[in-house]
């Protein structure tokens, strides 16, 4: 059993790799830029636009947590 550092570490890098992969097929097709100014957008809308996780520490134990643009305060997962 993964302890909720790991899972939030695990969960930061699937949304990252998702939103950085579609961003940057999204911008192959319509930006004409080098291959690498192409990477470098995509990686910095991605660092913006992805969910961030973390773990709280409550008196209850610790607790995985979500903060993300477009949603507003903090999601409990």
């Amino acid at each position: 059993m993964m302890n909720s550092k790991n899972k939030a570490l695990v969960f930061n890098f699937i949304s990252f790799t998702i939103l950085f992969l579609g961003l940057r097929y999204f911008l192959v097709d319509y930006l004409d830029a080098a291959s690498i100014i192409k990477a470098i957008i995509a990686a910095i809308l991605t660092m913006i636009l992805a969910p961030k996780f973390m773990v709280m520490k409550t008196k209850e134990g610790t607790k995985l947590v979500m903060k993300w643009l477009f949603v507003k305060g903090i999601k409990t997962l």
